[in-house]
C-alpha cells in the first residue's frame, strides 16, 4: 500500500510541476521572451495544454479571472497539495 501511495504522491508532484511550467511558459510568451512562431515552442505549449486543460477547463466555468489574471492554476495546485497532505498525513501517522 505504501508503494501505491508513494506513486500517487509522485504523480501529484509531477503534475504540480507541469502546471508551474505552463504558467512560467505563458509569462515568457506574454513578455515576448519566447516566440510561439517557433515550432518547438508551439509543440511544448500544445503538450502542456493537453496535460492541463482537462482539469482547468471545467474549473474556469466557476472561477472567473481576477483583474485579468487566471487563478485556476493556483486553485488546482492548492487542491492537489491538500490532497497530498491528507494522504500522507494518515500514512505517516500509521493509518
Amino acid at each position: 500500500m505504501g508503494a501505491i501511495l508513494s506513486l500517487f504522491g509522485l504523480a501529484i508532484t509531477v503534475y504540480i510541476w507541469i502546471i508551474l511550467l505552463q504558467v512560467l511558459l505563458s509569462w515568457l510568451i506574454v513578455f515576448d521572451v519566447i516566440n510561439t512562431g517557433n515550432a518547438k515552442a508551439q509543440n511544448l505549449v500544445n503538450m502542456l495544454k493537453k496535460a492541463t486543460d482537462p482539469v482547468f477547463t471545467p474549473l474556469r466555468k466557476f472561477i472567473p479571472p481576477i483583474g485579468g489574471i487566471d487563478i485556476t492554476p493556483i486553485v488546482v495546485i492548492l487542491g492537489l497539495s491538500l490532497i497530498q497532505r491528507a494522504l500522507f498525513s494518515g500514512y505517516y501517522l500509521g493509518f
